[in-house]
């Protein structure tokens, strides 16, 4: 669906190591991270980290976790890519009411690089060059 390899980010230094080489990314939050650290602070950390990288090709990514409250929440505030679980009751009302908004719910996040993982930094260029396969992280 994207051509970028995604990053899993848990904070503002991460997402800026991210957009730092200049290289399409997809900004990826930790698996359902609107839960525990919410659709505001996800919105903050990428608009920030976009601001200060403004010519890096991205896309940022929240995954909701199974929690489609949350999903219509991180929708109203203006996130446009966002990460339900299929099993949630709601996911095809979600999924419906994002399309309503230009939006996008995916079933599943796309292979990435874990930005906390040890000596994840290293990799980061080389994953995002696409010199590492997503089976080899």
């Amino acid at each position: 669906m994207f051509s970028a390899p995604a990053v899993i980010l848990h904070g503002i230094d991460q997402a800026r190591a991210a957009l730092r080489p200049g290289l399409p990314v997809i900004l990826l939050s930790a698996p359902a991270a609107a839960g525990y650290a919410g659709c505001g602070w996800w919105r903050a950390l990428a608009d920030l980290a976009a601001s200060e990288h403004p010519d890096t090709p991205h896309i940022d990514i929240l995954d909701c976790g199974a929690a489609p409250g949350l999903a219509m929440a991180a929708l109203r505030i203006g996130q446009r890519h966002l990460i339900l679980a299929p099993s949630s009751p709601a996911f095809p009302a979600v999924t419906a009411a994002a399309a309503t908004e230009g939006a996008l719910v995916l079933a599943e996040p796309p292979p990435a690089l874990d930005l906390a993982e040890r000596s994840a930094l290293r990799r980061l260029v080389p994953w995002l060059r696409g010199d590492i396969a997503p089976g080899l992280l």
